[in-house]
């Protein structure tokens, strides 16, 4: 008969788990929603930020979060279509 094993902090599910300040591929590429292969290939690239240790790629929470907000895509208030015109008496 198979002992069976107690539920601990390793055995939260994928989506639940928590998210670390330093990560390893796995962990990056389930935080930004996609593939090892893509991740590896902006290292490549030179496109994100990666610290190599030995042969092994680890990336800071912090920095990620930065690198993020630095390619935010957004428009000034102006060149935005409006959904509804603005009323000119206001």
């Amino acid at each position: 008969m198979a002992k069976k094993r107690k539920a601990g902090p390793s055995a939260a599910p994928a989506s639940q788990a928590p998210v670390r300040d330093v990560m390893d591929i796995k962990a990056l590429a389930q935080y930004l929603g996609m593939g090892k292969s893509k991740i590896y290939a902006l290292i490549r690239q030179r496109k994100i930020p990666a610290s190599r240790i030995g042969r092994q790629y680890r990336f800071s929470k912090t920095i990620v979060d930065q690198w993020l907000n630095e390619r935010l895509i957004t428009k000034d208030r102006d060149s935005q279509m409006t959904m509804f015109k603005e009323n000119p008496s206001s």
